[in-house]
């Protein structure tokens, strides 16, 4: 048995690396220009790479800007800015909006809620009027829904209600209008297009009723990729500022290329579009999800594997034990039955396939073709061990899903690491 070094308990752990979140961060920077800032959503726990930990490295990189799904999330990301020393000037944006009893959150927290509904701005109100808070300073962003049918608010009459709550509310001030793409890794979708000029209905109509305000944001990683929201939202701020005298500032949401993945740009093939090229070369995965082999045996010709002996050697084999299952995110889908492959781990940088099915707990992998496996040896899930890698994508197509499943579904009870 090899020695370890202690890090924590169980031997399951994800490392994520610091200089790829700056890297990936400074690359989203300059892919979406100058002029436009860069919110870093770490919503879902930073998919899947713990936010508390990711959030200050992001800050250190130069995020000004952090998105969380609901108040909880953004307690904890506040917290852990906090601790690292990250003045409250970062903003987080509670980006699914604020549900009851969440409101004193935002006040205690320095959180600034994205609202759509009537009720939303109520519970705000009220706890500004309980807090005697500051006519005017409380900030709320104003989703626009724009062809999701999700969360936002349409333009048109139900905009012009909440407008008016709004303005029934002297202590909320409106600092932005936001917008999210249903379909922007698709370049030349018309839909885009349709959502873009809905947002330009919505922000001339808050200007028409005596809004100003200072921020505009929309997009995605995707929507960098493309350079799709990085070209048109330049316009609609310089046709506010010609119209009105002062132009507001813009910013883009990036999620899933901080953390060194992309979804595949594409047009329409009958329409004879080129291949779109990534506006985000270089992104680098910023996880490595690791595990050590706690035991090894000996199979005979026959043998079977796991759960309902989905597998039988078929040849004396060398397998090894592995204390990580579907609890922990490794996905059931990966298991191998002697007819279906299943997906593999890196061990000495060499690949060793899962051999029957992945269970709540525990994995069972064939070593036989890495003679000098021992218990303890680290053994890789997710990322990069010498000149092989296992990526997200490659776990998603064996599921059936897509990589943001499978890098949120990273359980709680997998530590990660900074490094």
């Amino acid at each position: 048995m090899r020695p370890v070094a202690v890090q924590h308990t169980r031997p399951v752990w994800a490392e994520v690396s610091s200089a790829a979140l700056c890297a990936n961060y400074r690359r989203l920077c300059a892919a979406a220009g100058p002029d436009v800032d860069v919110l870093a959503v770490v919503k879902a726990n930073a998919y899947g790479h713990g936010a508390a930990e990711c959030a200050p490295v992001l800050a250190r990189a130069g995020a000004r800007w952090f998105g969380v799904t609901a108040a909880e999330e953004g307690v904890t990301v506040r917290a852990a800015l906090r601790a690292a020393g990250v003045k409250d000037a970062a903003r987080i944006l509670i980006m699914c909006g604020v549900w009851q009893h969440e409101a004193a959150f935002c006040f205690d927290h320095a959180l600034t809620p994205v609202v759509w509904e009537p009720y939303q701005l109520a519970l705000l109100e009220q706890e500004a009027m309980h807090r005697h808070w500051p006519h005017g300073v409380f900030a709320v962003h104003v989703e626009i829904d724009t062809g999701m049918a999700r969360q936002g608010v349409a333009p048109g009459a139900a905009l012009a209600a909440l407008l008016s709550a709004l303005r029934a509310s002297p202590h909320l001030r409106l600092e932005a209008l936001l917008t999210h793409f249903a379909s922007a890794e698709v370049v030349d979708d018309p839909q885009n297009r349709e959502q873009q000029q809905r947002f330009e209905v919505a922000v001339e109509q808050t200007h028409a009723a005596g809004f100003r305000p200072d921020l505009l944001h929309a997009g995605n990683t995707s929507g960098v990729d493309s350079a799709a929201t990085a070209a048109w939202l330049p316009g609609l701020q310089a046709s506010l500022g010609s119209t009105s005298g002062s132009a507001p500032q813009l910013m883009t949401r990036a999620g899933l290329a901080l953390y060194g993945y992309t979804l595949p740009l594409h047009g329409f093939p009958e329409r004879g579009a080129a291949e779109p090229a990534s506006h985000l070369p270089g992104m680098e995965p910023a996880l490595v999800w690791k595990t050590r082999i706690v035991s090894l045996r000996t199979l005979a010709r026959g043998e079977t594997v796991g759960y309902n002996a989905t597998y039988v050697a078929a040849r004396p084999m060398r397998v090894a034990l592995l204390p990580v299952g579907y609890a922990d995110g490794f996905r059931r889908a990966l298991s191998s039955t002697n007819a279906v492959e299943g997906s593999t781990v890196l061990i000495h940088g060499r690949r060793a396939p899962i051999v029957g099915r992945v269970s709540m707990d525990l994995s069972v992998v064939d070593v036989s073709a890495v003679p000098e496996a021992a218990v303890g040896d680290a053994v890789t899930l997710l990322g990069r061990d010498g000149a092989l890698s296992i990526s997200a994508a490659e776990h998603a197509r064996l599921a059936g899903t897509n990589v943001y499943e499978i890098l949120c579904g990273i359980s709680d009870r997998v530590p990660r690491l900074i490094v």
